[in-house]
């Protein structure tokens, strides 16, 4: 009993140090990172070093050996292998003290771009709360691509509707594309109070529209609603009696939006 009370102690002190390695694992060197080189044993083969453009770095008695590319745990044994000459049973530790690697990429126009630090591990949601201009995305048509693969995510669905469970690590050299609003414009035009564009959100219907729109006019004719919509490549005119939607409820009339549709609401003075 004793004994196993030792061993979990121990255990709980060495936890944090365990995480930490089992993280570093992970991150992959990159050209000017920073790193700290430690042979056991050995201060003089002992150094701090920068990841050179060309992904090497000096070390004495090692020479020039390629960094770029391997984890810190992959580099300690590649060393060890380069310093077996010159120390007996070299060990070798690589520790990340400057990371320049970590980074994404935002493009598209729909929120701030430009090459992203990544610090710490995140998610796309995190990532995607600290943008500036988010809220004039649009993110239907936002995508990720990785290693030249464009990823499944719908944006969409994980930071407006809110389902996590889309959420994915974001990867250093990811590529955001998040395209701008522009293709999800709604017009409203003629005889509403503030004739004017609205942005397209899923389940929006045409009386949303237009309630958006300040309502009709005095001289709207509200059995004269027409929705123009391009459908592969030709304009269609789809015809909404809106009167007898408002006044006797008849929802077949309230039809669905897409994105660049033109509502247009005829008048007349009778």
């Amino acid at each position: 009993m004793k004994r196993l009370t030792v061993l979990l102690a121990l255990l709980w002190v060495l936890a944090p140090s365990l995480a930490t390695a089992g993280s570093e694992k992970d991150y992959v060197i990159g050209d000017g990172d920073g790193l700290n080189i430690s042979v056991w044993g050995a201060p003089e083969l002992s150094s701090e070093v920068t990841v050179r453009p060309d992904g090497k770095i000096t070390l004495p008695a090692a020479g020039d050996v390629t960094a770029t590319g391997y984890t810190p745990e992959q580099l300690s044994e590649k060393l060890a292998e380069k310093l077996e000459g010159f120390v007996k049973k070299p060990i070798v530790t690589v520790s990340v003290t400057g990371i320049t690697n970590n980074k994404v990429y935002v493009f598209g126009g729909g929120a701030s771009s430009g090459a992203f630090d990544l610090p710490r591990r995140t998610t796309l949601l995190k990532f995607l709360a600290s943008l500036d201009g988010i809220e004039n995305a649009d993110l239907q048509r936002a995508y990720i691509m990785r290693d030249g693969s464009k990823l499944d995510i719908d944006f969409y669905d994980l930071y407006v509707n809110g389902e996590l469970e889309k959420d994915v690590a974001l990867q250093a050299e990811d590529l955001i594309y998040i395209p701008g609003n522009e293709l999800m414009k709604i017009y409203v035009m003629g005889a509403v109070e503030k004739p004017q564009y609205i942005f397209y959100r899923e389940g929006i219907r045409v009386l949303d529209a237009i309630l958006e729109c300040g309502g009709f006019t005095k001289f709207a004719k509200e059995n004269k609603v027409l929705i123009q919509r391009e459908v592969n490549g030709e304009l269609a005119q789809l015809k909404v009696n809106a009167k007898d939607l408002m006044n006797e409820g008849d929802l077949s009339q309230n039809l669905e939006l897409q994105r660049g549709d033109f509502i247009i609401v005829q008048e007349g003075l009778f």
